[in-house]
């Protein structure tokens, strides 16, 4: 069986890397995080580094010359005095945002200065407090790039563990910089938030324990353990513990100076101090500046605030940290204080403002802390008035002059007005009584309890009436608006350099409740199409040039295609709330444009505009006069845009100029009478958000502020691709509003707690006991081959052993209990069970060989049959998704995710064929290609269908459409009914038995099956006849058209056999008959659709778009799944894996949901998230399948590849654990024989400055390497010419700009001599999931790394190629990477100039792979340049010799077809080479052009590659 993985070191490595290009006032000018030795030229530490820097400049500088002395290759003896003069001159920054002068740090990072010289030398007694804070902030440094931080420390577990003593323990005496309290805090949010490693979790997470409640004032500590009286009993197993550990100690019992009680408190305590005093320095009379005061407020203890409080909204956020925490945290009162202190209202405490409010909201998170379970709404309200309730009654009783609070009703004083206004009767000594004596709220030893406005700041915010999680995200608009749009804080632009923190949530390990989950991807999702629709929005104004014209009015001289000049809006209807809101139930509208103005093409994408598309009103007011260079530079963008307003809409209908109805999908317009619109006026019907409608008239009521909907001038509509956030909004909030539930099994995992192997199906109940595996084992060998560490026992039906047992095959599974746990909620003793040894521990398996029964006569009745031989591995899979529970596979490229994951599906289907299964994918060319190797199973057509816009690009005939399958349904009814019809003439009846479903099963009933009664009953009573089946088969005329005789008469039990087939062959037909039913009784289309869907498919397929955008169609129509797979799942969004296990509504208040079946690879690029913040700070871009490998849920690798070479393969598969190859690798000769014309099957070639230049930026983040371009191009002409085809080679490249320019140099170069494109010319990111035999790879980057310093984006790039990769790259800067350097260290055992083999001119060679033979070393571009050119010339002159032949000889014409017929083995012929080379011209233009459209998953060629292959 094969191992199934679980949490461990080597598991889980932080590897998400982006580009993080830093501002021009910031030290590393145009670049980003990098992993290249990007310093400065030598210049003083922290000056600005120029924008023309070179690598030898890079090279030059002090530190790379330090590095290079002392730690580069294991160089120099450690020097505690060197640590400290780097720390003091390159690492120490002196107020101001910054924490660290990023561009120095960044550079002794890629040196790795921690893994070579800080850790190796890392004593924990003698180690200083340079050395402790160096590698603090190298921990920083590395977290900020999204890099594995805490590998390097495992080598040595206990001195890990030292080093996070010292670092807890290193402010003891000493007094740190703002700065360096800054990099401290933020080590310690980067620590909470590794509670994955078992290192880390271990030490931090008794920092949250219960002993932290020693620090508690007497009153708060009181007030929990009567809250929580469960606690009491452990509490003083607690107190005990620590006595008996005093009296070992010899050490008197004082629980406050143990770390763990006071670490925290002293933190928060110092962070309140600083934030009383230091951030708004007190004037000569000991009062705050006020915002007048703006330059003298510290930018640097901002700095500081925001990020403590980034830290205690993870430690709230996740509930083993928040546990003990919470109260704490109320204790010492951080949010009334925060509320009350000046930089709150401060224009500079914007985003602490909005850190405090998150803070506030997971401090009164509706939770059970203790127990874990979601406090419902009504739960959260009895609470609060128990509360109010006990305080009127204490009031009542001690507090006379609070009588009127006492006996005034409820509802009149939970507000914070109301509640303040009640409290001003009592003098400042009572109200301090009250609070910290009587209710003991607050110590009355904390300073701020002399403050009044303090005291009613604490009882407003312990008694007031919090909102609850579902009124306020039903309070929000689904659509932006301008206020949202452009908050920093919130959306921040694309230059977010990961130095500061943001007011957003994060998706990390852990959850508190599904409602948590659901509202941190709620808000995430909407922000992330908030930045897109911004991105559009500022692509799309400019291009209109708005002006004001002589009436005053805003005016527009220029067009767009995305936004078009509205001609009038009107509000035409607002409905009436519904009972208990407050906003109306809709408010619609209608818009006039005109498309006059737009080409033929641009109408039609205006006219394709449909119900339920979303559009954007934009109210567009420019200014009298342009902007001055200064004005402009200083100024917004909405107001360099002259934009007012943004509200979305979504239509409901469109009508032409004469007020026909378009785009009709309701049924409304039958097909017959549709007509093509008129005019070139539109009017839209839409449905504005009611909720922001809301807000504005409540504005324009109580500010007197504009009517927002008497200013719309612009009418803006996106990408149909990119504009489906709305539907995915509302299945999330809708989500929140139901009473949804996850499975039990799986609920707990689910949110990151308990036994991560809790869902393995060795944990489950209702296992299946025997298991047919149907074709999945070719022979009995295969199957002992896949069971190596089992006994396997062959046996018969009646226990005999079976001495030649042949498939297929049933197995009898042992029942086991699956041991190792690690649970992150109790993670004091974590175990580690990365090697939990499988599903099925050792022993015997029971394997039962039997004979199908005979399907029928006819071909079609023959079941399809697998070919595949999988691998143990990969059976293994395939027993744990046929079981129930949760089951995770991790395919590496090239391993047969696809195969197992359809032998799952087929296995699936015959062991419970009741059950209906949901397949899942990110793309369409994943789901097709899963559905397409679907249909060559055995498993009937019409129990599939496929949802959504990808299936007319399925490879078959057959159409898998809802439309399709219905109109396959009937036309089989048909062909069905003339069987019967036959088959009544065979027996000699009446033909209107067949006339329809209904009276062809009672035909069945009276006819046919009483008919196989009676025959059987005769049969057993002369078994010892040979002929006498044959004889007297009843539908012996039926069947006479078989293609073979059915009956031999020469024995009964043969004949029996083919009778017994005839029958199931009749069977079959009346039970389609059965099912066709239902399409005949339903009439029209829509209900035999959704009968379809619901009840008869089997096997349903969809994109995880497609899920989230009709799940409420799924739920209204009672769509039902058993079965969940879903493959690509690394790729898909957290909240896009979750909906689809929630398309169903529970049964008796279960979810149905029994399997879930997770296939992917997370070792390869994760879910596109096109805002970096949301990527690094959100964690946006982690997939669930990702997060439960981190979480430790065991997992089965597939561990042998089938794609490319071993030699290219051993490229990327040191980032897998046990990566082999398939016979097929090493079988084939395709794979044994080298690349022709080249030297070698890879090889990294080192490209220099080109015309002096190396890589550009003509705009910011588009980089280009016109010297790799030209190179590329060259290389892939030399592989044309060669008789190379073009459907064979995709150039690669890891940037945009540079896929652009290889394309304007393919043009220039390729298309006027016939040469035409390759496959594909596209990057690295959009090649994930497709292969091809040669690779042309370039890395574009000369001055750092990039983006490539992500591991994942390099395997991708790597397991790309079957049979050649040439990566072409600036060797000096990649080879000094560490993070690439497994795979570049292979890569440069090679030379690295390109070696050619010139004497080779044919696409064929009989040169082994290993065999280089005669290689020329070609020295650069220009000497490529001039190869190719003679190559031409050769070309040139034999085709001119071949025209002068044919005039010769014009009679006798070579044979087209004859020329064409080129066999592998072959050569072709040099003067073919033209001929060739255009003939997949045509191809690979039509390929290139699908690209354009956005359809990435479109390959041209394949089996003209697969022939010559």
């Amino acid at each position: 069986m094969p191992k199934v993985y679980g949490v461990g070191t080597y598991d889980f490595r932080r590897h998400r890397v982006a580009e993080y290009p830093l501002d021009d006032d910031q030290e590393l000018r145009g670049g980003e995080t990098t992993s290249a030795m990007a310093a400065p030229p030598p210049t003083a530490p922290g000056t600005a580094l120029a924008g023309s820097i070179t690598l030898s400049e890079i090279q030059r500088d002090r530190l790379t010359k330090i590095a290079a002395e002392n730690w580069a290759k294991g160089a120099g003896d450690f020097k505690p005095e060197l640590v400290r003069e780097i720390y003091d001159t390159e690492m120490v920054v002196k107020g101001g945002r910054k924490t660290v002068p990023l561009q120095r740090v960044m550079m002794l990072e890629v040196s790795q200065y921690l893994e070579n010289y800080l850790w190796p030398h890392f004593d924990p007694q003698d180690a200083s407090f340079e050395h402790i804070m160096s590698m603090v902030l190298m921990v920083n440094e590395k977290f900020r790039e999204n890099v594995a931080a805490w590998s390097c420390f495992h080598d040595r577990k206990d001195t890990f563990r030292a080093f996070l003593e010292r670092v807890l323990r290193l402010k003891e005496g000493r007094e740190l910089s703002m700065a360096e309290k800054t990099n401290y805090l933020l080590f310690m949010i980067n620590a909470f938030q590794s509670l994955e490693d078992e290192v880390v979790s271990e030490r931090v997470l008794r920092l949250v324990s219960l002993q932290l409640w020693h620090s508690l004032s007497y009153g708060r500590f009181q007030m929990e353990l009567c809250l929580n009286p469960h606690l009491i009993k452990k509490w003083r197993k607690l107190i005990k513990k620590e006595q008996k550990e005093s009296k070992k100690t010899g050490k008197p019992f004082d629980p406050s100076s143990s770390l763990e009680v006071t670490f925290l408190r002293n933190l928060i305590e110092e962070f309140l101090a600083i934030l009383d005093s230091k951030v708004i320095p007190d004037n000569e009379d000991g009062e705050n500046m006020n915002s007048f005061d703006s330059e003298l407020v510290d930018a640097s203890c901002i700095l500081y605030c925001e990020r403590f409080m980034e830290f205690l909204i993870d430690l709230l956020s996740q509930l083993p940290t928040r546990r003990f925490l919470r109260p704490l945290v109320a204790d010492l009162a951080v949010v009334p204080k925060c509320h009350l202190s000046s930089l709150y209202s401060h224009e500079k405490g914007k985003l602490f403002s909005q850190l405090v409010d998150l803070l506030q909201f997971y401090e009164g998170f509706e939770i059970d802390d203790h127990v874990g379970t979601q406090l419902s709404d009504d739960d959260v309200l009895l609470g609060h008035y128990s509360r109010l309730q006990a305080f009127q009654l204490l009031a009542f009783k001690q507090i006379p002059k609070l009588k009127d609070l006492a006996l005034a009703n409820i509802g009149v004083i939970h507000k914070r007005a109301d509640l303040s206004k009640k409290l001003s009767v009592l003098s400042f000594d009572e109200l301090q009584d009250l609070v910290c004596g009587k209710l003991k709220l607050v110590s009355s030893e904390d300073q701020w309890a002399s403050r009044a406005d303090f005291l009613i700041e604490i009882m407003a915010s312990f008694f007031g009436k919090r909102q609850s999680q579902k009124e306020a995200i039903n309070a929000l608009p689904l659509y932006p608006n301008e206020q949202i749009m452009w908050d920093e804080s919130l959306v921040p632009s694309i230059n977010y350099s990961g130095e500061g923190c943001l007011a957003l949530p994060k998706l990390n390990l852990q959850f508190l409740t599904l409602h948590d989950y659901l509202l941190r991807n709620f808000n995430l999702f909407r922000l992330e199409s908030t930045y897109e629709i911004r991105e559009d929005i500022q692509e799309a104004i400019p291009h209109l040039l708005a002006y004001v014209n002589k009436e005053g009015e805003s005016a527009f001289r220029g067009w767009s295609r995305m936004a078009v000049p509205i001609k009038e809006f009107k509000v035409t209807e607002v409905k009436q709330p519904n009972i208990g809101e407050v906003k109306p139930s809709s408010v619609t509208a209608n818009i006039t444009y005109s498309i006059s103005s737009y080409r033929s093409h641009i109408r039609s994408e205006w006219d394709a505009l449909k119900e339920h598309d979303v559009l954007f009103l934009l109210s567009i007011r420019p200014s009298f006069e342009p902007l001055t260079a200064e004005e402009a530079a200083k100024s917004s963008v909405p107001e360099r845009l002259g934009l007012q307003y943004v509200r979305g809409c979504e239509i409901i209908e469109i009508r032409d100029e004469e007020g026909g109805l378009m785009n009709d999908f309701t049924g409304r317009i039958k097909r017959d009478e549709w007509k093509p619109p008129k005019g070139d006026l539109r009017t839209i019907t839409v449905a504005l958000d009611t909720a922001q409608y809301q807000m504005d008239v409540d504005r324009i009521a109580e500010k007197g502020a504009e009517d927002v909907y008497g200013t719309f001038n612009i009418l803006l509509r996106r990408k149909p691709k990119e504009n489906n956030f709305k539907a995915i909004l509302e299945s999330i909030r809708d989500l929140m509003n139901e009473c949804f539930i996850v499975p039990d099994w799986l609920h707990n995992v689910f949110l990151g707690y308990g036994n991560p192997s809790a869902a393995l199906w060795t944990n489950m109940p209702d296992l299946l006991d025997v298991v047919d595996f149907k074709d999945t084992f070719l022979d009995a060998k295969h199957l002992v081959d896949s069971f190596p560490e089992h006994e396997v026992c062959f046996v018969n039906s009646d226990g005999a052993e079976n001495l030649n047992p042949k498939p297929p095959f049933k197995i009898k599974l042992p029942k086991v209990k699956a041991s190792g746990s690690h649970a992150l909620s109790d993670a004091t003793n974590p175990t580690n069970s990365a090697d939990m040894e499988g599903s099925l521990n050792k022993g015997k398996i029971v394997v039962e060989p039997y004979i199908p029964m005979d399907p029928g006569p006819y071909p079609q009745d023959q079941p399809k049959q697998n070919s595949v031989r999988f691998t143990p591995t990969q059976v293994g899979a395939i027993i744990s998704g046929v079981q129930p529970g949760l089951t995770m596979v991790v395919g590496p490229p090239g391993t047969g995710k696809t195969d197992t994951a359809v032998q799952i599906l087929n296995v699936l289907y015959h062991n419970c064929p009741s059950q209906r299964t949901l397949i899942i994918t990110h793309s369409n060319q994943a789901l097709n290609d899963l559905f397409e190797k679907i249909m060559q199973r055995d498993v009937p057509a019409r129990y599939l269908l496929r949802l959504g816009q990808g299936e007319q690009e399925l490879a078959t005939d057959l159409d898998f459409s809802r439309q399709g399958r219905v109109n396959a349904m009937l036309v089989r009814r048909l062909e069905l009914l003339s069987e019967v019809e036959r088959l009544a003439r065979s027996l000699s009846l009446p033909e209107d038995v067949a006339y329809t479903c209904e009276s062809a099963g009672y035909f069945w009933l009276m006819h046919v099956y009483s008919r196989w009664e009676q025959f059987l009953a005769t049969c057993a009573a002369n078994q010892e006849k040979p002929a006498f089946v044959r004889d007297k088969f009843p539908f012996h005329d039926f069947f006479s058209n078989a293609p073979q005789p059915i009956f031999t008469g020469e024995s009964f039990e043969r004949d029996m056999r083919a009778a017994q087939g005839c029958f199931r062959h009749l069977s079959t037909v009346f039970q389609e008959l059965q099912e066709c039913r239902a399409f005949e009784l339903l009439k029209s289309t829509a209900d035999r659709a959704n009968y379809l869907m619901t009840k008869q498919a089997k096997i349903v397929a969809m994109t995880c778009t497609h899920a989230g955008l009709k799940r409420k169609d799924f739920l209204q129509l009672g769509f039902k799944y058993d079965n969940l797979l879903m493959e690509e799942s690394a790729q898909i969004l957290e909240i896009e894996t979750f909906i689809p296990m929630l398309l169903q509504r529970q049964e008796d208040g279960h979810a149905r949901l029994k399997r879930c079946i997770l296939i992917g690879d997370h070792h390869q690029l994760p879910p596109v998230v096109k805002n970096m913040a949301f990527q690094k700070y959100s964690h946006m871009d982690q997939s669930l399948f990702t997060r439960f490998v981190r979480l430790g849920v065991p997992y089965i690798e597939l561990n042998a590849q089938g794609r490319a070479r071993p030699s290219i393969a051993k490229l990327y598969n040191w980032r897998y654990r046990d990566l082999g190859d398939l016979p097929v690798v090493s079988e084939e000769s395709v794979f044994h024989r080298g690349n022709s014309g080249f030297s070698y099957e890879y090889q990294l070639v080192d490209v220099a400055d080109y015309h002096g230049r190396g890589e550009s930026a003509p705009s910011p983040w588009f980089y280009q390497n016109e010297g790799e371009a030209e190179y590329v191009v060259s290389v892939y002409i030399y592989m044309r010419l060669l008789g190379y085809p073009a459907n064979r080679i995709s150039i690669l490249t890891t940037y945009n700009g540079q896929k652009l320019l290889i394309r304007d140099v393919i043009n220039r170069r390729c298309m006027s001599n016939g040469i035409g494109p390759p496959s594909k010319v596209t990057t690295v990111d959009k090649f994930q999931g497709q292969q091809n035999d040669f690779i042309l790879l370039s890395l574009v980057r000369t001055r750092f790394v990039g983006h490539l310093r992500d591991v994942r984006r390099l395997v991708v790039a790597m397991s790309r190629a079957r049979l050649g990769l040439y990566v072409f790259c600036r060797r000096a800067l990649f080879e000094q990477c560490y993070e690439l350097q497994p795979t570049f260290r292979l890569l440069l055992q090679r030379p690295d100039a390109l070696a050619l083999n010139l004497q080779e001119s044919t696409p064929y060679t009989d040169r082994h792979v290993d065999d280089t033979g005669t290689p020329y070393f070609v020295s650069g571009v220009e000497e490529m340049g001039d190869i190719i050119n003679f190559k031409m010339h050769q070309l040139y002159e034999v085709q001119a010799m071949s025209h002068q032949l044919h005039d010769v000889a014009e009679s006798e014409p070579m044979d087209a077809e004859e020329e064409g017929r080129s066999s592998p083995d072959q050569a072709p012929r040099e003067d073919n080479d033209s001929r060739m080379i255009n003939g997949t011209e045509d191809q690979s233009d039509a390929a290139e052009g699908a690209e354009e459209k956005g359809d990435l998953t479109m390959e041209m060629g394949e089996k003209d590659g697969a022939d010559l292959r």
